[in-house]
Parts: C-alpha cells; sequence; structure tokens
C-alpha cells in the first residue's frame, strides 16, 4: 500500500538545490535523498531546486573560467571567445579546378 494520498515524502529542497550546484544528476540525488527518481520529478519545488542548483554550477564554471582567462591563460581566452563571441578559426582552402582530357587508345592491327 502507498502512502496516503495528499502527502509527499518530505525531500531537502537545499540539500537538492546543493547536490546538484556540484553537478549531482537526478539518479545521484535520489539515492543521496532516500526517494526515488521519479519522486523528485514529479514535485515541482525539487525540479526547481534542482534548476536553480544547475545554474549556480554553471556561472560558477562561467566565473572560475573567466578568471582563467583574466590570468592569462592563452586558451582559456580563445575558448571564451569561440564560445561567447562567435569566434572562429579561418581556414583558408584553395579550391583548384583542372581539365584532364582522357584520349583513347588507338587499336593496333594485332592482338596481343
Amino acid at each position: 500500500m502507498g502512502r496516503p494520498k495528499g502527502t509527499t515524502k518530505p525531500v531537502d529542497i537545499e540539500a537538492v538545490e546543493n547536490l546538484a550546484a556540484i553537478g549531482c544528476t537526478q539518479d545521484e540525488i535520489a539515492v543521496v535523498m532516500k526517494v526515488s527518481t521519479k519522486t523528485l520529478q514529479r514535485r515541482k519545488d525539487v525540479h526547481e531546486a534542482i534548476d536553480r542548483g544547475g545554474a549556480r554550477l554553471r556561472s560558477s564554471l562561467r566565473r572560475w573560467q573567466y578568471n582563467k582567462a583574466k590570468d592569462g591563460n592563452v586558451a582559456m581566452l580563445i575558448w571564451l571567445g569561440k564560445q561567447l563571441l562567435g569566434q572562429r578559426e579561418r581556414i583558408d582552402q584553395e579550391i583548384r579546378e583542372e581539365t584532364v582530357i582522357i584520349e583513347p587508345i588507338p587499336k593496333s592491327g594485332t592482338d596481343a
């Protein structure tokens, strides 16, 4: 028999958000919270906490990347330029056209 209608298993929303903020998947969060993944997916408050945690993670990563770029990390400067500014490496390609004439081989009078 399941839980009485209208009741939900308690879930620590702050802990869910913090787990999402370090990159945990919904399956991992469910294990730590001792609930099913379906419980997490069903509850709007949990889903919003996961979204907030994911946003915190992404903003932290951007900040760390930005700081690395400011410190002179050339690879990070190039990567951020491509991601945020639409910059790309220019590849020059030379297109060469040639005309090839194929002439038939004249038949000789003897078969080999």
